[in-house]
């Protein structure tokens, strides 16, 4: 009897210290209230391109920048690729990111192994975090496994490793042999142990690999950590393992609509359809530019025009997990090569850092806005004039209107909703009664 009065002191003892320690942020990541994706719900992902982010293209340099972005907002940093680079079958000069040499390495272009750990500490320090690029689809052709493990790549049916379409400078992957998988999940587990990151940005998620293995990898590796998953993919399925997928849809109709060949109201159907086959909870990643579309369809200037901040609003307002890319924030106006140094010019000539200073902190203060089921789905507010996009977020004791001309004129309007409020981007006061009339390209957006 003596020894179980003994046994329950003790753990009482044991109990109550535990209750009362209090849990303390790991040396090198912010202290997290929440996990993810809940901890996300309000963040903007931010893509860092390291080869044209500055003259010198390193960690350090880039460093250099984190108090800007922190200032601007943006909490979730996705760096592009930063393995070695395939010199077999190179594209250009400096090759694409996408073609991995060695996964446990650091490109030498762009500094050491410790410059990086350097740069994941200082945005931790900062409060953000850090997310990588992951390419499991393909490697390089001449990485250490296309000789020495010939049996984790993809084959013709003379036994040729194969590539993808037109991109001769990589070798594909065959991820339904357990030991590819295997591999693979070791070496992202290495990068999470080693330099302390807090989640993928996963290429071609859905392009040749099996689901399972997405489950095997978040099986594997978020024990190690609360880490955000984002995937380069378009297809609901993808949710069963990610937090965030791409919404190319999105990206693609606000283009044709810049270009007049869609209405501004085919948007809204497409939300509606979005939300209807996805759900609400999913976060979908909306935006106007990124490294693809700069590189290869054209800077937002070439694709939306005098209209790139209006669709910019309607990326941070309409629902999802907004995603600014480099140097979007200054203006980037021309396209950064691809297999080449090209730096981004930070001359912010057209003063665009407030204007995303703006939509960042909005999002981040009103909850209607926010991603998933911690936002609210839009509700259409217009009387149906097909160039002008109005809705209405309502959450809680928090509204978000949301008034667009998606077009180069002017155009008549009759909102459904009343009531007066401040222009959270102009400043000036507005009473949604008289709103009658927009001019090419304004919004209008109230937050209550």
């Amino acid at each position: 009897m003596k020894h179980l009065q003994l046994t329950l002191v003790i753990t009482a003892f044991f109990m109550s210290f535990l209750a009362c320690k209090q849990p303390e942020a790991s040396e090198a990541g912010p202290m997290a209230a929440t996990e993810f994706p809940e901890l996300a719900k309000n963040m903007t992902i931010y893509e860092v391109n390291i080869r044209q982010y500055t003259p010198e293209g390193t960690f350090k340099a880039f460093s250099k920048h984190l108090p800007r972005l922190k200032e601007l907002g943006t909490e979730i940093l996705w760096i592009m690729p930063v393995q070695p680079i395939g010199e077999k079958n190179r594209k250009g000069s400096l090759g694409s990111y996408y073609s991995i040499k060695d996964y446990r390495a650091i490109n030498p272009e762009f500094g050491t192994m410790d410059d990086f750990k350097e740069m994941v500490n200082k945005a931790h320090e900062l409060g953000m975090y850090v997310i990588l690029d992951w390419v499991p689809n393909h490697t390089a052709w001449d990485h250490p496994w296309i000789t020495e493990r010939s049996d984790y790549y993809a084959k013709d049916s003379i036994g040729n490793i194969i590539y993808e379409a037109d991109w001769t400078d990589i070798a594909l992957l065959d991820h339904t042999n357990p030991k590819t998988r295997i591999a693979m999940i070791d070496e992202m587990k290495y990068w999470i142990e080693t330099t302390d990151i807090d989640g993928f940005r996963c290429d071609h998620a859905g392009h040749e690999i099996p689901l399972y293995f997405w489950e095997e990898a978040t099986d594997a590796l978020d024990p190690l950590k609360d880490l955000f998953w984002l995937a380069e993919w378009d297809e609901p399925r993808m949710h069963l393992e990610f937090h965030t997928t791409y919404n190319w849809s999105v990206l693609h109709a606000t283009e044709a609509v810049a270009k007049g060949e869609e209405s501004a109201a085919s948007l809204f159907e497409l939300m509606e359809k979005d939300l209807a086959r996805y759900g609400h909870s999913p976060y979908r990643m909306l935006m106007t530019t990124n490294h693809d579309e700069n590189a290869w369809a054209g800077t937002v200037f070439e694709r939306y025009g005098d209209g790139h901040k209006a669709f910019a609003v309607f990326i941070f307002t309409s629902y999802g997990m907004p995603m600014i890319y480099s140097g979007q924030e200054v203006g980037l106006d021309k396209r950064l090569a691809f297999f080449e140094k090209d730096s981004i010019d930070w001359n912010d000539k057209m003063d665009l850092t407030p204007f995303y200073q703006k939509l960042v902190k909005l999002r981040k203060d009103n909850q209607a806005l926010w991603s998933g089921e911690y936002g609210a789905i839009p509700e259409r507010i217009d009387a149906g004039n097909e160039y002008v996009m109005a809705y209405s977020r309502k959450k809680g004791n928090n509204e978000v209107v949301v008034v667009l001309n998606l077009s180069s004129k002017e155009q008549q309007v009759q909102l459904q909703v009343s009531g007066t409020g401040k222009d959270y981007m102009s400043g000036e006061d507005v009473d949604l009664a008289n709103v009658r009339q927009l001019k090419p390209y304004q919004y209008i957006v109230i937050a209550k």
